[in-house]
């Protein structure tokens, strides 16, 4: 007896080592007791929402352990912020509970992600060691039993998804785009509903909570495509685990040791790697929620079509970046005017790197910068415009930088994405084509390869760990790059470039083709669907050569 019940400790205890994610045979135990319980309950709305909530809860602990203490916070913080709110007829005081809100869910945002990155920095700055102390981790290891180091700085998985699934509940509520959840477990389920809630795709109040109240719907073609998701998602993080392991990782973990043109393959690997991994887990995600009857919004869209890069930014992590549109670019003034808040905060980040640098001139050379702009503003209303326009993107691709990880490097390739999207901005009111020509295949071709070169090269900081390794990739390209081992490369790692070609081939399939083929598999029997199924399940794992790597969006 003491066996069997060892065995189920270990089986319902929190195990760092092994996070509960999509692609262990565990999750998929989980999901099939799951849906025995949901099989009696999905006709009763409240049974179903607490039912999903509970395991929900549970998933969440097996992910992240005693940071089910803060998700569990933020959700009745928010639910009590979001009714004062609704109820409050005074705008002065609705302004203020939301401010409330909003700061509440920024700062445990901001010291679970971002707190020793501000202590490191501000012992850069000042030049005297700051101590960084982890007050969560005493609390858990006084109160809880857990031994965390408080000279370390945990991150919560899945913090930045459900912050924000959150904050746009009280800011809808705010704006009267929706009502509010009728019950304190309503609003639990919305936050924290397990397929989506620790990468993603990020769900607005106002897209989903409407769903809690309709009456469990799925017809044999929704069943279908759900499957095939499912399946989509995990043939992705297989093909992105494999490419990562096997090429990838040891590009970026030793770019010294490779020549440029390795190293130059790399990038365009790991393009494929992070496409694959992270829309494969959103794919899984996606088919999930919609077995239990809820429909979770596209996140990914053949983001590699894109012939530019807005184009891009519409198809790649789509729920981020209209959150960021939403919530943020438009608030800031969007294409339309500036702010205070727009011109305080690129001040603010300007006077940082400044202080950074050490070097006080570039304060004078912002100045004076700055005095230019103003002038030429002043006397041109379209400048003016421009300008506006053009801080807006750029504060919203540095804050989206700054989601991803509290580090300079995902700050600069924030930064490099914002200069890429404000030169697309300026080439389409200049450009000398007309629209004739834009539809040709051939510059299509051209304008899609040249924006997954750039997608791609700026993600050389976003995968390296530091500056340095930043350096020597570029001295690896410029200096080193070995054009005449083009074929002993390509001979040499057959295997992965096999796997890479394919990836991208079948990316660019025509998104026509891709619906012919998920709407034949979601209209066929259910025998062949189930045999389909297992066929695929064993042919992928086959393909597995070690331990499934976690996603790599689980850190953000």
């Amino acid at each position: 007896m003491e066996p069997v019940l060892s065995y189920l400790r270990g089986l319902l205890a929190f195990d760092p080592e092994n996070p509960l994610i999509f692609t262990h045979l565990y999750f998929w135990g989980f999901f099939a007791v799951v849906l025995l319980g949901y099989a009696v309950v999905y006709k009763k709305i409240n049974a179903r929402t607490l039912y999903l909530l509970a395991a929900s809860f549970f998933f969440y602990y097996k992910t992240s352990g005693v940071f089910l203490i803060l998700l569990v916070f933020t959700i009745i913080s928010d639910y009590n912020w979001g009714r004062a709110i609704y109820k409050s007829q005074v705008e002065w005081k609705r302004k203020l509970l939301l401010a409330a809100s909003v700061s509440l869910n920024l700062f445990l945002l901001g010291y679970f992600k971002y707190a020793y990155f501000v202590a490191e920095n501000i012992s850069v700055v000042t030049g005297e060691e700051v101590h960084f102390y982890n007050h969560f981790a005493h609390f858990t290891n006084t109160w809880l039993g857990t031994d965390f180091s408080v000279d370390k700085l945990i991150l919560p998985i899945g913090i930045s998804f459900f912050t924000f699934q959150s904050l746009s509940y009280t800011i809808d509520l705010y704006r009267r785009k929706i009502e509010p959840v009728k019950h304190i477990y309503d609003y639990g389920f919305f936050v924290c509903f397990f397929p989506h809630l620790v990468a993603g795709p990020i769900v607005k109040a106002h897209d989903f909570i409407h769903q809690i109240y309709q009456p469990y719907k799925l017809s044999k073609v929704e069943f279908g495509m759900a499957l095939f998701w499912i399946l989509n998602g995990l043939g992705k993080k297989i093909m992105a685990d494999y490419v990562g392991v096997n090429y990838v990782d040891r590009i970026f973990d030793n770019p010294s040791y490779y020549s440029g043109l390795e190293v130059v393959f790399g990038i365009f690997g790991y393009s494929l790697q992070i496409y694959a991994d992270f829309s494969g887990y959103t794919d899984i995600a996606i088919g999930i929620a919609l077995l239990l009857g809820f429909r979770l919004k596209t996140n990914f869209l053949s983001p590699y079509k894109a012939v530019s890069t807005s184009e891009f930014w519409k198809r790649w992590h789509i729920s981020l970046s209209s959150w960021l549109k939403e919530y943020l670019y438009i608030p800031l003034g969007g294409n339309r005017k500036g702010t205070l808040g727009s011109y305080l905060v690129i001040s603010l980040l300007a006077f940082v790197l400044v202080l950074l640098s050490g070097k006080w001139i570039w304060l004078l050379y912002f100045a004076i910068g700055a005095a230019i702009i103003a002038i030429f503003s002043y006397f041109s209303e379209k400048f003016r415009h421009s300008v506006n326009t053009n801080i807006n993107i750029l504060l919203t691709m540095l804050l989206g930088g700054l989601w991803h990880g509290s580090s300079w490097m995902f700050i600069i390739w924030g930064f490099l994405n914002g200069v890429g999207l404000m030169i697309h901005k300026g080439w389409e009111r200049i450009r000398p084509f007309g629209d004739r020509t834009v539809s040709t295949p051939v510059y299509r071709a051209l304008a899609i390869l040249l924006t997954l070169v750039f997608i791609s090269f700026t993600r050389i900081w976003f995968r390296s760990p530091d500056l340095h390794t930043v350096d020597v990739i570029f001295d690896r390209i410029w200096n080193h790059f070995g054009g005449d081992l083009w074929w002993k490369i390509l001979t040499g790692y057959a295997a992965v470039m096999s796997v890479m070609a394919i990836g991208y081939a079948i990316h660019w399939i025509p998104e026509s083709t891709k619906q012919l083929y998920r709407d034949w598999f979601a209209t066929r029997s259910l025998p062949l669907m189930v045999a389909i199924c297992v066929c695929v399940v064993f042919l992928l794992y086959q393909a597995v050569s070690s331990d499934m790597q976690p996603f790599i969006y689980f850190q953000f």
